[in-house]
């Protein structure tokens, strides 16, 4: 009788979209109505029009969230654990968790994807651009960035009822001359699942970009920001160029 072989599942390309159910500045952030559908459909309905994935998953400690990631096309094979579900749990940790899930079921990926969950401009396009400048330039991780509107370099600090700039050497410099800065768009990154388990975070100094403007990005931490939000997914709607 031969004996039993285990068989491990190589798959490519595994979306984690992180949502866990405890939002405390926007209540049920994570599934609140975003012009007319739930907020997190839009970055499920991205991540399946890309056709880049063999699993789209939902991390979620949340049976409401479950059940509108199923309605909308993905995956909520187990549900997150509360470590991975408090404040402290970082993305790497809930990532972390997943492959940790996969790799008990003998599956395991060369690349994963996680994607937020409150990501409205976050397009097939960016995510398909994402992948092919990690595989390309073999990076550890690719992420969206947006161009900082004004330069950092001539930031101001308050103290004591008085305004200086952090950095006074630039006090006279031409906005023009300084050199550009950039900040995180806060969609998605796609990492080398390799690398991650070596290094053990997502940014590296081997990590690249894709540059998205102003208009495509938007922080949402608050109903103001969603509001603003939803003014800019509109225009973009309405055809005015990203």
């Amino acid at each position: 009788m031969l004996s039993q072989q285990l068989i491990i599942f190589i798959m490519s390309n595994l979306a984690v979209i992180p949502a866990r159910g405890g939002s405390k500045r926007i209540p049920r952030k994570n599934i609140k109505d975003f012009l007319g559908k739930p907020i997190i459909a839009y970055t499920i309905e991205a991540a399946i029009k890309s056709k880049l994935f063999d699993e789209i998953i939902v991390s979620t400690d949340d049976l409401e969230i479950k059940e509108i990631a199923l309605k909308y096309g993905a995956k909520v094979p187990f549900l997150r654990s509360k470590k991975a579900s408090d404040d402290f749990a970082t993305t790497y940790d809930v990532i972390l968790e997943v492959l940790n899930e996969y790799k008990n079921a003998q599956t395991q990926f060369d690349y994963v994807c996680c994607m937020y969950p409150c990501a409205p401009f976050l397009s097939h396009s960016k995510i398909e651009e994402s992948f092919k400048k990690i595989q390309e330039n073999n990076f550890d991780c690719v992420f969206p960035i947006v161009p900082y509107s004004f330069p950092v370099q001539r930031a101001l600090k308050v103290k004591n009822n008085k305004v200086s700039f952090f950095f006074s050497e630039f006090q006279n410099t031409r906005s023009q001359d300084l050199e550009p800065s950039y900040h995180d768009a806060g969609q998605l990154y796609w990492a080398n699942i390799k690398q991650l388990e070596i290094n053990k975070t997502l940014f590296t100094y081997n990590t690249g970009y894709v540059l998205v403007s102003e208009l495509e990005a938007q922080d949402i931490d608050n109903e103001v920001d969603w509001k603003i939000a939803e003014i800019k997914y509109k225009l973009i709607l309405d055809g005015v160029s990203r």
